[in-house]
């Protein structure tokens, strides 16, 4: 059986797009993490008020603190990284 070498695929041009992709990725998100380092809260709305079972009073979120702003998970990891980073060079 001849080998067509028209139908021919490198898998290299495609994991070297998959490797592409996902570093454009990464860096968007360390970029948005930098930029707006909190969330709103999902239990409260960003409110900072959570309403009693009853529904007839208010007390503050838990979860934020009566904030109703949490730090983004990868934000938490870059501070995380930027403290073990300052502690090596002590």
């Amino acid at each position: 059986m001849p080998a067509l070498a028209a139908t021919a695929t490198t898998h290299a041009s495609v994991a070297a797009l998959l490797f592409l992709t996902l570093t454009i990725v990464t860096l968007g998100y360390v970029l948005g993490c930098w930029l707006y380092p909190f969330t709103t809260c999902r239990r409260c709305h960003g409110t900072g008020k959570r309403r009693s079972p009853f529904g007839r009073s208010f007390g503050l979120c838990r979860r934020c603190d009566g904030n109703g702003r949490l730090l983004r998970t990868g934000r938490r990891a870059l501070n995380y990284l930027r403290a073990l980073h300052d502690k090596a060079d002590r």
